[in-house]
């Protein structure tokens, strides 16, 4: 039998491809229906599809049931706030490149570290060089503005020379009144990266990784911690880095580090200095060092290369968002953020207002009454509210 409509009295039925009688209703039923399916007693707040499945089980139909049922699931303010939240980078990658060595330098804290050391440090300060991924880092008990600022100093300017450019996250220990002191006094550029958004400075949260890989494999006592700091940053400057297909060690020395181990049982280089007298020794020392801008250079196309394939495999990723100004947004709730409703907190929460976008993917956000947020946010942390 075809699929169809009945007519009994004055109640309009359609016949699914199932032949099974579904009742015609019209849009204030509809409108009831809708909601009680989806947040009724019995409702789950299904999506729009699956909502508009389980009406026709039901045996109601009409003619826009799929459309209106969609959008009412899109604009449900439960639902919205309690969404997955967006894994796909909204905006293409921007990769940020250093002229020549120190530079740039990006710097972060580690901790605070449980159990604490058993020297009381619970912190670990480190600052990575962006063109040579040359690693500084010591251990504090408190990574105070005086300790950043001292360190700074002493560690990277005395050492490496003046700095065209700083690059850190929003911390106040690192964006004090003493570190703008510092950057006016030796002409440095501060940048900030936008808060909750470490990709910004991407370079030390993956040194910051890598050593505290390192250091929680070297440890033993899980307190003495503190003391194998050095030797993995050792083990950090002598292994290659894939984006520059280098060690650190040899784009700042010219040559690489003699490991102990070389020591222990001589290799080949170590077995040849032996036997080279202190003229000789000189000499292949200078011509190690002529050829450093070489390898330097070399790092260069290594590190152009490798962020090119890192920014084809972003792209592919990409699922623009564009927020403008009057766009209505929810504003991701972080890990950091307590809320008394525990673990059933949602994902999202607003609403907010984009008083103003920026081309880079950073929104200046305000509350419905128009009282500004503090601080910018990533487009990737917000996403647009439906009405």
């Amino acid at each position: 039998m075809a699929v169809g409509y009945v007519l009994d009295g004055e109640v309009l039925y359609k016949r699914g491809s199932d032949q099974v009688l579904m009742r015609c209703v019209n849009e204030k039923e509809a409108q009831q229906i809708i909601e009680e399916v989806h947040e009724g007693i019995c409702g789950t707040h299904p999506n729009g599809f699956t909502m508009a499945r389980r009406i026709m089980r039901f045996g109601y139909y009409w003619s826009t049931m799929e459309s209106d049922c969609i959008n009412y699931a899109r604009k449900c303010h439960k639902c919205q706030i309690y969404a997955d939240m967006l894994h796909t980078p909204p905006q293409p990658l921007h990769v940020m490149t250093s002229p020549w060595p120190f530079s740039t330098w990006g710097m972060d804290v580690i901790g605070p570290i449980f159990p604490k050391a058993s020297n009381g440090h619970r912190f670990i300060f480190v600052i990575i060089d962006y063109f040579t991924k040359w690693v500084e880092a010591a251990s504090f008990a408190n990574v105070t503005e005086s300790v950043i600022c001292r360190f700074i100093k002493k560690e990277i300017i005395c050492r490496f020379g003046l700095p065209e450019r700083i690059i850190s996250d929003n911390a106040k220990n690192l964006n004090s009144k003493m570190m703008e002191r510092i950057c006016e006094q030796f002409k440095i550029k501060h940048h900030i990266s936008v808060t909750y958004r470490p990709k910004m400075n991407g370079a030390v949260e993956a040194a910051n990784k890598n050593i505290k890989r390192i250091v929680a494999k070297m440890t033993t006592t899980y307190r003495d911690w503190h003391e194998k700091l050095p030797f993995a940053l050792l083990a950090y400057r002598t292994s290659v880095r894939t984006s520059t297909g280098a060690t650190p060690y040899s784009l700042v020395y010219g040559t690489e580090a003699v490991l102990p181990i070389e020591v222990e049982i001589p290799s080949l280089r170590v077995l040849s200095e032996v036997k080279l007298d202190e003229a000789e020794w000189i000499q292949t020392r200078y011509e190690q060092l002529n050829l450093i801008e070489e390898k330097r250079l070399k790092a260069i196309c290594h590190a152009q290369m490798y962020q090119k394939r890192m920014i084809r495999a972003h792209q592919k990723k990409v699922c623009p968002r564009e927020f403008r100004e009057g766009d209505l947004v929810l504003k991701m709730i972080l890990p950091i953020e307590k809320d008394s409703r525990g673990k059933w907190m949602p994902n999202w929460k607003g609403l907010y207002v984009v008083t103003k976008a920026f081309t880079g993917g950073a929104l200046i956000l305000a509350e419905i009454d128009g009282e500004e947020l503090q601080n910018p946010v990533n487009s990737d942390s917000v996403k647009k509210y439906h009405v």
